[in-house]
């Protein structure tokens, strides 16, 4: 059965009489390549479009509602021709495919093909979705850019991902990773060891994607020369940062006062790149977010974009974008539900 969270066909042809269709890959290597491990390629396709699946050596049979048909052997054809230009498809590029031709604007080679950066285990890291593609296009393009939307969305990945591409071509001379030291929703205490120590828990997402993208050694390497600096957000104070490609994570946590901090001390050939979540702001209750501010202030300053993702953009497993939007609807209903009546005077509350 469809799921409608995560299936986007387009509404304007509602025919579900049942039909078939039948594509010819025409070669094994690609076949199997599309088809995936053990068929998961293909079972991803039966779960999230509602048709059935069969192979027959080079040729995919299908069969369902014609309007689903359809859409299979259009997204079949999209990562066949993916697959052809040098792009490996896995089970999580079938999944974002869907989302991608299910708003029928770009086909898939316009987002999914513009290759940010090769990893250490040779695996290709580019855009998933069409916010992906415009985020990496804005980058390219400006020197300050904000991305701001829901966990999973790639923001500081691909971030990430753009430092590492202009460091490896050599546009920049460093790469220097902050964020604010602030404790997600409980204190934590006193944590022993020296300043490193300390404030390490709070830097270990940004390491993890740096690991991700090179070997670790080579990670370690330039972390030790000064190539690539990982701090908290306090040490940047007073500082101003040329020839650098700067990345400020989980923005929502810093104050206006430090965001404004940040945002100054860029210098000559460098970029900026601030990502975070307005929705899970870890500030204590009536401190603004320095990065709500900034959306405010800064909107129509040349040079600055702001990139926005939904729910939809969401690129790890298919749950969490269905617990980003079970929350969005809960806190939907809060915000409408009346507020409670005072206790009338004389009775007891």
């Amino acid at each position: 059965m469809r799921n409608p969270a995560t299936l986007e066909v387009p509404a304007a042809r509602a025919e579900t009489t049942p039909t078939s269709a039948k594509v010819d890959v025409r070669d094994n290597e690609t076949t199997q390549a599309l088809c995936g491990n053990q068929n998961e390629n293909l079972k991803l396709m039966e779960r999230r479009l509602g048709v059935r699946v069969g192979q027959r050596g080079t040729e995919l049979l299908l069969s369902g509602p014609a309007d689903a048909v359809a859409f299979a052997v259009r997204l079949v054809e999209n990562l066949e021709e993916m697959i052809r230009a040098g792009r490996p498809v896995y089970r999580e590029d079938v999944e974002q495919a869907i989302k991608v031709l299910g708003r029928g604007t770009e086909s898939l080679q316009e987002v999914m093909l513009g290759t940010v950066l090769k990893s250490s285990g040779n695996r290709q890291i580019a855009p998933k979705s069409i916010a992906q593609k415009r985020y990496v296009d804005a980058i390219r393009a400006h020197d300050i850019v904000f991305g701001v939307g829901p966990a999973g969305t790639g923001k500081t990945y691909l971030a990430m991902a753009m430092a590492v591409a202009f460091l490896q071509e050599r546009k920049v001379k460093r790469i220097i990773l902050a964020r604010p030291a602030v404790e997600a929703g409980e204190k934590l205490g006193f944590l022993p060891g020296d300043l490193a120590e300390k404030v390490n828990p709070y830097l270990r997402p940004l390491y993890d994607a740096l690991h991700d993208m090179m070997a670790v050694e080579r990670a370690q390497h330039l972390v030790e020369q000064g190539v690539v600096e990982v701090a908290p957000l306090a040490f940047m104070r007073g500082r101003t940062l040329n020839d650098a490609f700067v990345i400020l994570d989980e923005a929502q946590n810093t104050t206006v006062e430090q965001m404004k901090m940040f945002l100054t001390r860029l210098g000559y050939n460098s970029k900026a790149v601030i990502t975070g979540d307005v929705t899970q702001v870890d500030l204590p209750t009536g401190k603004l977010s320095g990065l709500n501010h900034a959306r405010s202030v800064l909107r129509n300053i040349e040079g600055i974009h702001f990139s926005e993702f939904s729910d939809v953009d969401v690129v790890r497993h298919p749950l969490v974008q269905e617990v980003i939007r079970a929350y969005e609807r809960s806190e939907a209903a809060q915000k409408e539900a009346p507020a409670a009546a005072p206790p009338a005077e004389g009775t007891e509350s």
